[in-house]
């Protein structure tokens, strides 16, 4: 069965799971590997739930499968399940002649994932990436969803080890795209900001490859725009209306707490915008968003009223009222970019009582020491009045602040004594788990 008869068979049953707890009648079955599971061990207990077709990478459960088949049940030996998914995706996607807008970076893309969603919903139907289902697994689930209902599909990739961004690319194959920024994260895989610029950038080289490519690009950012390959078409936005050849320009009017900001297109007048965003480093995360918008034809009125409406969530710069304190919630995940952004944000807001609750940042490789010093440091110039900070890297940083082993000696903390009248920044990576802290604080 080549990837075309699986498609064809597809179309008949037009259901997916990798988890074999979950297999609705008639669905197919991918048995996915990974360091600490093999779907192999599970596909035949699918068949037995539902499944109507299981498509695995052991031999050994073929022969089973030969020796005991179920009627009206078919079995798939590839070489790599993983691969079989992104090419049944891939096949998907290309049923569907709209535009793809791939959306990828170290900071911000789900952010900017979510208000182009919001924009180009005000005019067309739009599949977009749910949640942060943005690897080889979720982007071929992302994919599989499209139907004949949409208009326009956003789908946002993620990356931790080169090639990855080029791999996802492959299968989405976008025909439009920006990268939100390049910065310090996942540098165990990456090995360098180097790595990283070049990771995000084969967005890019995949985009040149493909006819009416475009980018949409940032184009204050000269790690991006030095990246940028030759002749290929661009919508810039800008935050300085002094650049040369902008689409786009926008500024901040105010941060207080939530960001409100002006832009125009090149021949327009100026639009304000009273967004729920926390921090002005969304501004560019915004402008994003409007020229997508604009380029598919969605009228600047539509735009503002999009951008304004949308709430963030999932602890992603979200500002919340509690009964005691108020809390700006960052614990999504944490990088030295993003950190700095956000101790940056945090000084400027104009509050009393200022309350610092810091997680350790994960995956920076030989970086981490240096890296954990630098956040530090900058604590230092910042006029917070308590900080905490949780996780080894820290522990082990010569520092007046209060430190914590893990989320639930704070959680013992915050029990034990109480903490009312501060506003309280919360950031980290996610695996420190300070999501858990606002319930309680």
């Amino acid at each position: 069965m080549n990837i075309q008869e699986l498609y064809a068979f597809y179309r008949e049953h037009p259901v997916v799971t990798t988890d074999s707890r979950d297999c609705p009648e008639g669905s197919i079955f991918i048995a996915l590997k990974g360091e600490n599971f093999d779907g192999n061990a599970f596909a035949l207990k699918a068949l037995e739930q539902g499944c109507s077709l299981a498509v695995v990478s052991d031999k050994a459960v073929a022969n089973e499968w030969e020796q005991h088949p179920l009627d009206g049940k078919q079995l798939m030996l590839v070489d790599d399940t993983l691969q079989t998914f992104k090419d049944l995706a891939r096949e998907h996607r290309r049923q569907f002649a709209i535009p793809v807008v791939g959306i990828t970076g170290t900071n911000g893309k789900t952010t900017t994932k979510e208000l182009v969603r919001a924009v180009l919903s005000q005019r067309y139907r739009v599949m977009a990436t749910e949640g942060n289902y943005n690897n080889d697994v979720g982007v071929p689930k992302t994919l599989l969803r499209l139907s004949a209902e949409h208009d326009i599909a956003v789908v946002e990739m993620g990356a931790s080890h080169p090639g990855d961004i080029a791999t996802l690319a492959a299968t989405a194959e976008p025909t439009c795209g920006l990268i939100t920024n390049v910065g310090k994260a996942h540098l165990q895989g990456f090995g360098s900001l180097q790595g990283v610029v070049a990771t995000k950038g084969e967005l890019y080289d995949f985009l040149s490859t493909r006819p009416g490519g475009l980018i949409f690009v940032n184009g204050d950012n000269e790690l991006l725009t030095g990246i940028l390959p030759a002749g290929i078409a661009t919508e810039r936005y800008t935050q300085h209306e002094a650049a040369a050849g902008w689409n786009v320009c926008g500024e901040v009017v105010a941060c207080d707490p939530f960001l409100r900001l002006r832009w125009r297109a090149a021949d327009g007048p100026w639009h304000q915008v009273n967004t729920h965003l926390i921090g002005s480093y969304n501004l560019d995360n915004a402008l994003a968003a409007v020229t997508v918008g604009l380029h598919f034809g969605v009228t600047p009125e539509l735009i503002v009223q999009a951008i304004e409406n949308y709430v963030p969530s999932n602890n992603r710069s979200q500002l919340v009222n509690t009964s005691r304190n108020r809390l700006v919630v960052d614990a999504y995940n944490a990088n030295p970019t993003s950190m700095a952004a956000a101790l940056e944000n945090f000084e400027l807001m104009q509050v009393e009582n200022k309350m610092a609750i810091l997680g350790e940042m994960r995956e920076l490789g030989s970086s981490s020491a240096e890296e954990h010093r630098r956040v530090v440091d900058n604590l230092g110039r910042c006029h917070f009045d308590v900080v905490w900070l949780v996780g080894k890297e820290f522990a082990a940083i010569d520092c007046p602040y209060r430190k914590f082993d893990s989320v639930d000696e704070v959680k013992e903390a915050i029990a034990a004594e109480g903490l009312s009248g501060y506003t309280i920044l919360i950031k980290g990576s996610n695996g420190t788990r300070l999501y858990q802290l606002p319930d309680l604080l």
